[in-house]
């Protein structure tokens, strides 16, 4: 049989047949979460829902809540939730496992969940911070996207 093996998920594709290992969605990334994990994960989609309007999707290994950009994402795992959350500020907590710089604005820290106990203060309120900066940044870039619309062109000067 004609066919060919998908590089991203080894699987068996057959001639024709349609494949996309990266669709996915919510429910598939956190279906064989442990009942403690589900927890925890239930709780973090409530709070970060409870924030505001923005879209929440699954995208490959990853949960994104984005507004105008995405301002936190969480992969989950077998052990615990991987949550990656976007600052303009660098946190210095025992819960922040890594800090990476993502842009010049903003500073990822990827904090783990083993339990619906910790979905709290004070990881509720960067998450709050996040879900607020994002706007902030939105805002800022439309400001200086009008400001440099509004710049006036150079005057030319004929002598003539």
């Amino acid at each position: 049989m004609a066919g060919r093996e998908c590089y991203h998920c080894k699987q068996w594709i057959e001639e024709g047949e349609e494949h996309d290992c990266w669709t996915t969605s919510e429910a598939a990334l956190t279906e064989d979460l442990s009942e403690d994990l589900r927890d925890a994960w239930e709780r973090l989609r409530e709070t970060a829902v409870s924030f505001g309007d923005q879209r929440i999707y699954a995208s490959h290994k990853a949960i994104m809540f984005s507004r105008n950009s995405c301002y936190l994402f969480v992969r989950p795992k077998k052990s615990f939730l991987e949550l990656c959350v976007f600052l303009g500020r660098t946190l210095k907590a025992p819960q922040v496992r890594r800090i990476d710089r993502a842009s010049k604005s903003k500073v990822v820290h990827v904090i783990h969940i083993k339990h619906r106990d910790e979905v709290e203060a004070p990881i509720t309120g960067w998450l709050q911070e996040a879900y607020e900066l994002s706007d902030l940044l939105a805002s800022k870039a439309d400001r200086a996207r009008a400001k440099s619309k509004q710049q006036p062109k150079s005057s030319r000067i004929s002598f003539g």
